[in-house]
């Protein structure tokens, strides 16, 4: 096995201490801390905005180039969950007709 160098671990203790410091900066003050309104509300929306930048690359591109055509079972299963979830808020629904609608798609007509 190799061995770690003097470098490498006074980087790595350093990047602990200040990981800690402020993780635990909320802590150490007296009166209680809030977030403004705005940034609540903002927060709000954080989730489905890193679902969105996740999902949507991944349905509507191919190895970095936008879909070329409509021949592409990924679009009908999005599509078909999001009205899914738009009709009954609910997950699993969303995630079985998605599903039900991609994989005949993707294996049965090869898109």
């Amino acid at each position: 096995m190799g061995t770690t160098d003097l470098w490498t671990v006074a980087v790595i203790i350093g990047l602990a201490c200040v990981t800690v410091i402020a993780r635990s900066f909320f802590f150490m003050s007296n009166k209680p801390w809030g977030l403004p309104h705005w940034a609540q509300r903002g927060l709000q929306y954080a989730p489905i905005a890193a679902l969105a930048a996740v999902v949507v690359p991944e349905v509507v591109m191919v190895q970095g180039h936008l879909t070329p055509s409509l021949q592409d079972a990924r679009l009908y299963g999005a599509l078909a969950g999001a009205a899914a979830y738009y009709w009954k808020k609910n997950v699993l629904l969303t995630i079985v007709l998605g599903m039900a609608v991609y994989l005949p798609l993707h294996i049965g007509l090869g898109w």
